[in-house]
């Protein structure tokens, strides 16, 4: 009798994070959210315009919206997130590391939006993963050399705002340059956000926002993370002084919407526990830092929860969104993970089978860094469970294999790519 009661606690609970999860990802559907962001129709031409992995399915929502509207201009989205679309040309790319096609994708944007005039309408479509979609490199850097220094930066455990401070300073089009090329158009950007605090600078490395970060800044990044850069780039960030003027060089009446957010999707979350009777607490939307260590803080929360209602009573669920990173050591032969199963595989080793604590943590683009899980679940019985099978959770965590481990276990949330991205969720339940 006993151990049904456990089956059926278990199964409700993952049914019910799994909805939660479900619930984050469809509040940042372009579908659902994007139409009530348009501006007026414009007088002139409308020129669309985008990048990231949200981008294709945001212009077909755009198309859906506007049939009236004589639509034309060029997104790119990374390899399998296109979506078929009547006007708007959908072009394909590498993430995370930038390619040939990223390159020419990024010419072919600012070749679009030349010679354009006040009347005319630019809706620049940007959602998560756009950075390494529009590769275009500053004068005097090959593409070879930003491929190079972002596969560096990708495992230096610089956070999403270090990266994209760098990107912005080796690119001609980031930072704010595609909307100085569409001058004196009007420029409309919808975003979707997945970095923490919803910078629309920061969001695929602001092709259309004024950026406040210098190249001094950048070169700073790269000391800081002692990483190889050749000389041709130290006098490339330099020289260059170009991104100052911007802000001074476009139509005054651009603007930028934040269509989805992470507080958004963890918002949808928690109406879900609501309506199962669960207290929800959302700890922060920008939750950064090293994966394992914070798997290891919200545990402590949890049992926190459990043992003391604090800071709130069982049955509740934790939620929390951001970026956490993870950091290859020295030496080490990474196995295949990413920071949501790291999280969760740390969290697991922190609660040591603790009863009544389950976990769930995904990507809501679908892709928990470069594997084909958007994350995972944990359960009391994980590390058992584990052992069952051959594989101790320590060793696989310590050799950032948590792709695997949760595999063996056949606890990976695979969802495929969701054609949206508002960053992590977290969601731990406490009964």
């Amino acid at each position: 009798m006993q151990s049904d009661i456990k089956i059926e606690q278990n199964k409700q609970a993952r049914t019910l994070l799994r909805s939660m999860f479900d619930a984050a990802v469809a509040a940042a559907d372009p579908f659902k959210v994007l139409a009530e962001y348009l501006p007026e129709k414009p007088k002139g031409r409308c020129i669309v315009v985008g990048a990231g992995k949200a981008s294709a399915a945001m212009a077909a929502a755009l198309e859906a919206a506007w049939p009236d509207v004589p639509l034309q201009g060029v997104v790119v989205t990374r390899d399998e997130h296109a979506v078929p679309t009547r006007h708007i040309t959908i072009l394909e790319a590498s993430h995370p590391v930038p390619d040939a096609r990223s390159e020419q994708a990024a010419h072919d944007i600012l070749q679009s939006v030349k010679g354009l005039g006040p009347d005319d309408l630019v809706i620049a479509l940007i959602s998560g993963g756009g950075s390494a979609l529009l590769a275009l490199p500053a004068e005097g850097i090959t593409l070879a050399e930003k491929q190079n220094i972002g596969r560096q930066l990708l495992h230096s455990g610089a956070a999403i705002s270090e990266m994209n401070t760098v990107r912005k300073h080796l690119s001609a089009i980031k930072g704010g340059k595609l909307a100085l090329a569409a001058a004196p158009a009007q420029v409309v950007t919808l975003v979707i956000s997945d970095v923490p605090g919803d910078d629309p600078a920061i969001i695929a490395s602001g092709p259309t926002v004024p950026d406040s970060t210098t190249p001094q800044d950048a070169l700073r990044i790269l000391d800081k993370y002692n990483l190889d850069v050749p000389d041709t780039v130290r006098h490339v960030l330099e020289k260059n002084t170009a991104a100052s003027s911007v802000k001074h060089s476009v139509n005054a009446d651009n603007r930028v919407e934040m269509i989805a957010t992470p507080f958004m999707a963890l918002q949808a979350a928690a109406e879900v526990a609501r309506a199962a009777g669960v207290t929800p607490l959302i700890l922060g939307d920008a939750l950064e830092g090293e994966s394992s260590v914070m798997g290891v803080m919200m545990s402590g929360i949890a049992r926190s929860v459990q043992e003391h209602a604090v800071p709130v009573r069982a049955p509740a669920v934790l939620l929390s969104g951001g970026e956490t990173t993870v950091s290859i050591r020295a030496g080490t032969n990474p196995g295949k993970g990413g920071r949501n199963t790291e999280f969760l595989l740390s969290c697991a080793l922190a609660l040591n089978g603790q009863a009544g604590i389950w976990g769930l943590a995904g990507d809501t683009d679908g892709i928990d860094g470069t594997e084909d899980a958007a994350g995972a679940i944990f359960t009391p019985d994980t590390l058992a469970r584990g052992l069952q099978n051959g594989v101790a959770a320590e060793e696989f965590l310590k050799q950032h294999d948590s792709y695997s481990f949760f595999e063996k276990l056949d606890d990976l949330i695979k969802t495929g790519p969701t054609l949206t991205n508002v960053n992590d969720v977290r969601l731990l339940l406490v009964l």
